[in-house]
C-alpha cells in the first residue's frame, strides 16, 4: 500500500465549514471537497494556476 496523501486546506477555510482540500500525488496534484472527500480530481500543476485565477475572478464569488 502506497503512502497516505497529505491533504492540505487553506488558512482562509473555517475549521468546521467545507473546503477544498490540495494534495500531490506523484506530478499531479489532486483536489477534492472536504464534504464528499470520495470524490478527486487530478490536474497539473501548470493548469492549477489558471482554475485558481478563473475561480478568484468570478463574480458569484464576490
Amino acid at each position: 500500500m502506497g503512502k497516505p496523501m497529505a491533504w492540505q486546506k487553506s488558512s482562509f477555510s473555517e475549521s468546521e465549514g467545507s473546503c477544498v482540500e490540495l494534495a500531490w500525488h506523484g506530478e499531479s496534484v489532486v483536489m477534492r471537497e472536504s464534504d464528499d472527500p470520495g470524490v478527486v480530481i487530478r490536474i497539473t500543476p501548470a493548469a492549477l494556476g489558471p482554475l485558481i485565477a478563473s475561480v478568484k475572478s468570478c463574480a458569484c464569488f464576490t
